[in-house]
Formats: structure tokens, C-alpha cells, sequence
């Protein structure tokens, strides 16, 4: 990861700031001090559970580093029952202070390791105060005590509107700051999607809660994290089973890329950018993991086609064009039985489609064109301009644009072409290095585009 913007750890600071502020009664008010360390322990010990919480390990190659926060939004863990529980039996400064030992002590990949250890401890921390202070305010734990439903499961209910809420509120906050995604699509979704499986975590913690308090004692209580666990083992082995899918696809795109040469590195970037317009476009975050799949392997069916043609100096001849022009449809075949990834298969088959009717394979014109196919157009042609290839020179990135420009509207979807420019503008473009760098050899100065042809020999913008 690179240097952290100074809003961003400003941010980070604050938060952390206010976790301090919220715990600093702590030591003044008459608490159960080994309740708060049984959580505080049971919470460390979920942290250590051998499951993987890093789903940005499996990115593939030449994608950005998750920024602070993006971990959080990715995965759920097994820690929230315990973190709810807290906050259902504990009084808010007690219950922000258990999350902060197993955060602080967390193992940490990406860095600065320092900074996002504040920051999940610190986001944690007032998360729970803000549920613990909802639930208490409602006089949750007279209704656990009961326990009295159905005002047990409101109190709680609420209190779990107050979690989402609050991570809601810091998630999208460090997304605008770390990322610099618009403010107006940061914190889109991100409470709906949060609000279900908390709630199932929710559920959990008040049952643990609830059994706390009974008779039966603590020691019952701890063992509803044993169906959670299991629940999450099961989650774990569906992570699994999606990291074997991506290794697929990164043999299938290391494939291309020995055949030909001269575009090696193409498929990372291709998905580097569409999934640069697919966040600038505010599509949710599965919906951008599909479009980078889409991306990387746009270009598969090229396993299809003859390698002589892949690797020609001169230009094609109609009959080579039109073998050439079977990769999308050979793609497509390729992929159709990877059922995860959706739509992407509808971006290889037709990202060689032109809004003018006049693309391969189908000539489809206009909306026809699948929305995610119109984005990988975008991005495959922009790369396609900005990298060397064996019968052309690279183009700067702002003549790229340009050319894009020129040609949106007749082969590319506008819409797509100015999410692209906002992204660059925004993040630049860093791509990984092209074919020409790899063996050492200096990139001659960038060559003007061929009018009509903005991505190089092939119809549709992106070469072959």
C-alpha cells in the first residue's frame, strides 16, 4: 500500500480519539471487571480463528491494495456476537472496551499495520458504544434479564440498527478519504448490506446474553459461538472454494499471455480499469468484482486462435480477421460453466460489440449491449492505446482519452468513457508494465492513433 493520505490518517485519528473518550468512564463505574474480561478474552480467541478474513489476498495481479476499511466491508468474522453480546449486558463505555485487546492484537497484512490496527479497534469500539448506548437507553438489559419479548428482541433490534449505523457512518467516511470514492456513492448500500448478517449476529449475542444472565451462568452462553462457528467454517470453505476459482483464472489468463507475448499484462489491466469504472459508475461491490473478472479474462477465447495471427506484424487479411474475431464466442464457451461469475460472461462474449451496430459477434447495437460489456469495451481499448503492442507504438494516456472521446457515441457507450476520465483524474494510472519494459527494452516515444481504429488493428478498439 502507498502513503496513506494525511486526511485519511487524520480520520483515522479522530476515530480513535473518540474511542478513547468513549471508554475513559470505564474506570470510575461499578462493573463486573471479569465479565469484561471473559468477553474481551473470548473476543482475542475469535480473532485468532484459523479462518480467513483477508478476501483482497486472492486479487489478482496488478489490482490496488484494499484501502483502510475495505477489509471490514468484506467480511463479517465471528467476532460480532460476542462484540453484541458485550454491548447487551455491559454499560457502553464497558462494552466499547472489549473489542479494542483482540483488534490491537489482530494480525495484519496489508500496511501500515499500526494504522489499521487503530482503525478496526477504533471503529469497533464505537460501533459497540453506540448499540450499548441504544440498548441501555431502552432499558435493553431489564429485558434481558426476563427475559421479556417481545421488548427483549426490540431493544436489541435496536441496538443492532445502531451497530449497522455506525459502521455505516465510519466505513463510508474512510472510503471518501483512503480511496476518494464521491461521497454520493461511498455510503451507498453499505448499510443494507451490512444490516442482515449483523442482525443474524445480533440474534446470537442476545441469546448469549440472555443465557448469561439465567441461571445456567456464562459457560452456557458460550456455547452458542459453536453453530457460529460452524456457520462460519462453512463461509470459510466457500472462500476457499472462490480462491480455487481465481487461481483457474489466473492460469487461464498466464495461458494468453504465453501466447501472446507482446499483451502481457493486458488482462490485469484491463480488469484494473473496468473495475475503476465500475466504481466511479457506483455499482455495489459485487457487481465491480464481476466486472474485474470480466475484464481479466475478456480475452481467453484468444487460446482459440492460431498464435501466427496473435503475434503477425503486418496487417490481417479478411480471412484472418475473421478466425481472429471468433476469441469473444470461444471465450465465452470457455467460461460458461464458472457459474460465479455471472454477468462476465455476457462482457466476453460481446465487449467487441460497437453502439453503432456495426461490432462482432452479433452486431448488437446500443442498450442491446450488456451494460458489462460496454465497460470492458471501454477499458480494453484504453489499454489497448497505452501499451505497446508488436505492430504499434504506445499512445499517452491523454491521447487515449481523447480518442475515446472521439469515438463515444458510435463505438463506445459515453457514459463509460467519462467514468473512466473521472476515475483517472482522480486515482491516475498505474498499470503493470508492459511486455517491452519486462525485457528491459525503452518504450518509443508514443505513436498518434489510427483514425477509426483508436485500440490498434482489430475492429471494435481493442486489437485482437
Amino acid at each position: 500500500m502507498g502513503p496513506v493520505r494525511p486526511s485519511a490518517a487524520a480520520y483515522v485519528g479522530c476515530a480513535v480519539l473518540g474511542a478513547l473518550v468513549c471508554v475513559a468512564p470505564l474506570p470510575g463505574l461499578p462493573v463486573p471487571w471479569w465479565a469484561i474480561a471473559l468477553l474481551a478474552a473470548l473476543y482475542v480467541c475469535c480473532e485468532q480463528l484459523p479462518l480467513p478474513r483477508a478476501l483482497g489476498r486472492t486479487r489478482a495481479e496488478g489490482s490496488p491494495r484494499p484501502p483502510l476499511g475495505r477489509r471490514a466491508l468484506e467480511g463479517m468474522g465471528t467476532i460480532y456476537p460476542v462484540l453484541l453480546a458485550g454491548a447487551f449486558l455491559l454499560p457502553p463505555a464497558a462494552a466499547a472496551f472489549v473489542p479494542l485487546p483482540g483488534a490491537l492484537l489482530a494480525r495484519v497484512i496489508e500496511r501500515p499495520s499500526w494504522l489499521r490496527r487503530g482503525w478496526r479497534a477504533a471503529r469497533l469500539a464505537l460501533a459497540v458504544w453506540a448499540a450499548s448506548s441504544v440498548h441501555w437507553s431502552l432499558g435493553g438489559p431489564a429485558a434481558v434479564v426476563g427475559p421479556r419479548f417481545p421488548d427483549a428482541l426490540l431493544t436489541a433490534g435496536a441496538a443492532v440498527v445502531a451497530f449497522c449505523l455506525a459502521l455505516t457512518a465510519l466505513d463510508g467516511g474512510i472510503l471518501t478519504l483512503a480511496e476518494r470514492v464521491p461521497a454520493h456513492t461511498a455510503w451507498r448500500g453499505l448499510f443494507l448490506r451490512s444490516l442482515a448478517p449483523v442482525a443474524v449476529h445480533g440474534l446470537a449475542g442476545l441469546m448469549m446474553a440472555v443465557l448469561w444472565r439465567s441461571p445456567y451462568g456464562p459457560v452456557t452462553a458460550l456455547l452458542v459461538l459453536l453453530p457460529m462457528y460452524v456457520s462460519c467454517w462453512v463461509f470459510a470453505q466457500y472462500h476457499r472454494e472462490r480462491a480455487a476459482h481465481q487461481a483457474t483464472i489466473r492460469a487461464l489468463v498466464q495461458a494468453v499471455d504465453l501466447k501472446d507475448g507482446y499483451t502481457r499484462g493486458h488482462s490485469e489491466r484491463v480488469g484494473q480499469a473496468s473495475m475503476m469504472i465500475a466504481r466511479e459508475l457506483g455499482l455495489d461491490h459485487r457487481r465491480v468484482e464481476v466486472l474485474r473478472f470480466a475484464g481479466i479474462l475478456h480475452d481467453v477465447g484468444k487460446l482459440g486462435v492460431p498464435t501466427r495471427l496473435l503475434r503477425k506484424d503486418g496487417p490481417l487479411t479478411p480471412e484472418e480477421r475473421r478466425i481472429i474475431e471468433l476469441h469473444p464466442e470461444y471465450g465465452h464457451e470457455m467460461v460458461r460453466g464458472i457459474g460465479f461469475l455471472g454477468e462476465a460472461r455476457s462482457a466476453i462474449l460481446h465487449h467487441h460489440e460497437r453502439l453503432d451496430g456495426t461490432g462482432y459477434p452479433y452486431g448488437l447495437r446500443g442498450r442491446q449491449i450488456p451494460e458489462s460489456a460496454r465497460v470492458v469495451a471501454v477499458a480494453d481499448a484504453f489499454d489497448a492505446m497505452t501499451s505497446t503492442r508488436s505492430y504499434r507504438r504506445a499512445r499517452p494516456v491523454a491521447v487515449a482519452l481523447e480518442e475515446l472521446e472521439r469515438c463515444a457515441g458510435t463505438q463506445f457507450d459515453p457514459a463509460m468513457v467519462r467514468a473512466l476520465i473521472r476515475a483517472l483524474d482522480r486515482h491516475g494510472w498505474h498499470p503493470v508494465v508492459t511486455a517491452d519494459e519486462e525485457r528491459g527494452n525503452a518504450v518509443p516515444p508514443p505513436a498518434l492513433p489510427v483514425a477509426g481504429q483508436p485500440a490498434g488493428r482489430g475492429p471494435g478498439g481493442g486489437g485482437a
